[in-house]
């Protein structure tokens, strides 16, 4: 990380990811434009048993639309969707349990889903992890660059003709506004040449994610594809960790915990 990009990401940060930052967005918040039915219409949200995600699917499910939530354990899965449907009075919210570091069972969960649903509106991709060590899934590649990247990829692709075959079909993809202090480096996607700092690999895979996210947009014009941050996010990754994150599925970069009142 160059000292240009880190003062360019430090700045940006406090203006914009703080409360300040919230404030100013906020004027131009008009909240009749959340008025809208979701009836008739499917969304499939991974990481959704906490969270950003778990929101997301709350907020959809309290409009009539079908949930399908992407998650890695079942039993909090099943939790999350029966406080949904308790909140919402909605029950079409599904659960699918897939791992995105593996990318063939990806892959397997992508084709099962298209010849069992006729339709998908929205793909939000909003899970992710970082793993502090360097660790290596059964494929032999490096976890953060498997879920982060890869799965997503996967993930994305498959649904692709499912989704060009639904009414105003859209992805959605949460990355971070972290992935400013790293460029893309297509040489060494899974970091194996340069040392391993869990941060700085978490912010190149938000990197590769939008940068993912354009050259779809580009091949795939009839979809509307989108890839956003968060702002600061108080999620169960950020209290679990000795550091709040900049992300709604990971860290990208790190600010102490007595900061944590001051952006709430």
């Amino acid at each position: 990380m160059s000292l240009y990009r880190n003062i360019v990401w430090f700045i940006k940060g406090m203006r914009e990811y703080t409360r300040s930052g919230f404030e100013n967005a906020s004027k131009g918040f008009v909240e009749k434009d959340l008025d809208v039915s979701m009836v008739g219409r499917s969304f499939m949200i991974t990481g959704a048993n906490s969270g950003i995600g778990k929101a997301t699917a709350m907020a959809i499910a309290k409009k009539g639309g079908t949930v399908h939530i992407v998650c890695r354990n079942k039993e909090r899965a099943e939790k999350a969707r029966e406080e949904i449907i308790s909140a919402s009075g909605n029950t079409e919210v599904y659960v699918h349990v897939l791992d995105l570091s593996e990318a063939r069972k990806v892959w397997e969960f992508a084709e099962v889903f298209k010849k069992e649903h006729s339709s998908l509106n929205v793909l939000i991709n909003n899970a992710g992890c970082m793993v502090n060590q360097r660790e290596m899934n059964s494929d032999g590649l490096e976890k953060n660059f498997a879920t982060n990247t890869l799965g997503v990829y996967i993930l994305t692709k498959c649904l692709i003709p499912l989704l060009e075959n639904s009414r105003d079909p859209r992805v959605i993809t949460v990355s971070s506004g972290g992935m400013l202090v790293q460029k893309l480096n297509a040489d060494d996607l899974q970091t194996e040449r340069a040392q391993f700092d869990a941060t700085m690999v978490y912010a190149q895979n938000k990197r590769q994610q939008v940068v993912m996210t354009e050259v779809w947009a580009k091949a795939n014009p009839q979809i509307n594809f989108s890839v956003m941050h968060p702002g600061w996010a108080d999620t169960p990754a950020c209290l679990s960790s000795s550091s709040l994150v900049i992300s709604g599925s990971g860290c990208a970069q790190r600010l102490p915990r007595r900061c944590l009142s001051s952006i709430r």
